[in-house]
């Protein structure tokens, strides 16, 4: 039941997440076209500001209500899972409130810090997520913990199709219109209306979760009337372990950040230093964080899909102390991972620079010297796929301190390699794609050390690591023939998407061969019984 539901819950939240981030490229290209280089100006630091009171507010206290409320149903206790989620949502509305109160009032203030005056109002257009994004994690959180992921994917879509569709509407009208003309010009109007986005995409967000949550109200509430333990725990009680659970992991999340912010220092001072003048620093510097960077995003969607899977199983099974079934979780939670980040691996080691100029063919000059980075990059995703991994583990074992300590060494790591080899002329931008890869390799190393330690599972050699890399080459030697092959005609374009398209298929036929995925795993995914049919009718098992 475990290996079904882990692969049947990854797979709808990771086809909902790539659903989310193809409306998200959608969003960002028309927006920057309509509002120009003036309104993205004025976009960009809302957006920033935004996504940090965020993630003070959301990264943390939805994990921590998925994994309190997955214990207590583990066990019985449904009417403590119901308080917990209660209390949750008062506590993150409440944290929603002073988000949005500080954007209200003090966007004014912080937009006149970092110099663009015209950002305040894009600021304040973003009050009214943070106000119900914080209520809507609690509501997913909730889902996730009875390990129904459904809620969360079909809220995400809505979501964002609102988010893009009333924010480009609204971007549109407001750049062009009259609508606050007097008070602001066109390109703060503009970043207002495309921020606004995200207030209406909460909004049609929420009441998606709520008309579900409505609609199981019957079903929940015959649990809590099944529930005869009698256990009652204070509210300090629950909201003392809400906060211990969610504090580690809301500054884990922050550390990425803080490490690109650093990582940006580091990089131009060390180009400077290494002789380059700003121009030439500043477009090596857009090469790395502005082509290799957001490509190695959409693969990673799939290692947050098995975050938010694993995270409520592993704390159900830890719970009640069922070793076997809390090994088996994590070994087929980590074989997930490298089944995913072998081949994309394999596949942007070779199509690196083929895929950058299919996604930037007026850029050709940047987009080929961006290459190395991305290559370097596709490694270190290896890495990051288990680092995301193994803290959904940890956090589900309650060590969520733990992949805190580990990433914030390696961030420590990447500095100093960045710090060397960036001041390296010859190395220059690549020193830093290095040095990111270092920081996940050291991160990956001692998560797994943490996991190996907390919970005696590991990785199955032959199954997480031989059967995907092999299949994963078999898939790289297809998919670079059939490159050079399409190549022929001139196209670009054409060549790299069909030898995607055939290198994936490549990919899935030899994991299938090797029985790196068997059969009753994929009969775990939804529309999984067609494609096992399929196989059966290709003789693939």
């Amino acid at each position: 039941m475990s290996k079904k539901s882990l692969v049947s819950s990854a797979a709808v939240l990771a086809v909902a997440g790539l659903i989310v981030k193809v409306l998200g490229a959608f969003f960002r290209i028309p927006l920057t076209n309509w509002i120009g280089a003036v309104g993205m100006a004025n976009y960009a630091p809302a957006y920033a500001i935004y996504s940090v009171l965020l993630v003070i507010s959301t990264a943390g206290l939805p994990v921590a209500t998925s994994k309190m409320v997955s214990e207590r149903y583990a066990v019985g206790q449904y009417k403590e899972a119901n308080r917990v989620f209660r209390i949750s949502r008062i506590l993150m509305t409440a944290l929603g409130l002073a988000g949005a109160l500080v954007v209200i009032f003090g966007a004014g203030a912080i937009a006149g810090k970092v110099g663009i005056p015209g950002a305040a109002l894009a600021m304040q257009a973003t009050a009214p997520a943070l106000l119900i994004v914080p209520l809507m994690s609690a509501y997913r959180g909730y889902f996730q913990g009875q390990q129904n992921m459904n809620p969360t994917a079909v809220s995400q879509i809505i979501e964002q199709i609102f988010r893009v569709g009333v924010g480009l509407s609204l971007g549109y009208m407001m750049m062009n219109g009259s609508m606050l003309a007097q008070q602001y010009d066109s390109g703060a109007r503009g970043a207002a209306g495309g921020c606004f986005g995200a207030s209406a995409g909460a909004l049609a967000g929420l009441a998606t979760v709520l008309l579900i949550y409505n609609l199981s109200r019957k079903a929940i509430k015959a649990r809590i009337v099944q529930d005869k333990t009698g256990v009652h725990e204070s509210t300090g009680k629950i909201l003392r372990t809400l906060i211990v659970i969610a504090v580690p992991i809301t500054i884990g999340a922050a550390l990425l950040p803080l490490m690109n912010t650093i990582d940006a220092a580091v990089v131009m001072n060390r180009l400077h230093a290494s002789g380059w003048d700003t121009q030439v620093a500043d477009d090596l510097y857009g090469q790395l964080t502005s082509m290799a960077d957001p490509i190695i995003g959409f693969p990673q969607v799939f290692m947050q899909a098995i975050i938010v899977s694993i995270v409520p199983m592993v704390s159900a099974a830890n719970r009640v102390k069922d070793t076997e079934e809390l090994k088996n979780t994590i070994s087929l939670g980590l074989r997930m991972t490298t089944m995913i980040a072998f081949p994309c691996t394999i596949g942007l080691l070779i199509l690196a620079k083929p895929a950058l100029l299919l996604l930037y063919p007026l850029q050709v000059e940047s987009a080929i010297s961006a290459a190395p980075c991305l290559r370097i990059l596709a490694i270190g995703f290896i890495f990051l796929g288990l680092v995301t991994t193994m803290t959904g583990i940890l956090q589900g074992l309650t060590k969520q301190n733990w992949p805190v300590i580990n990433l914030a060494i390696g961030i420590s790591v990447k500095v100093i390699v960045t710090w060397i080899l960036v001041g390296i002329h010859s190395i220059n931008i690549v020193g830093a794609a290095i040095g990111t890869l270092c920081a996940y390799l050291t991160a990956a190393a001692l998560d797994y050390i943490c996991v190996v330690k907390f919970s005696g599972a590991r990785i199955n050699i032959n199954l997480a690591i031989l059967r995907p890399l092999v299949s994963s080459l078999v898939m790289g030697v297809f998919a670079f023939a059939s490159y050079k092959l399409f190549m022929l005609s001139g196209h670009n374009s054409i060549a790299t998407l069909l030898a995607i398209c055939i290198g994936a298929l490549v990919y899935g036929i030899m994991i299938i061969k090797t029985k790196g995925i068997r059969r009753d795993e994929l009969q775990g995914i939804k529309f999984g019984s067609r494609l096992v049919a399929i196989c059966d009718r290709l003789r693939l098992w």
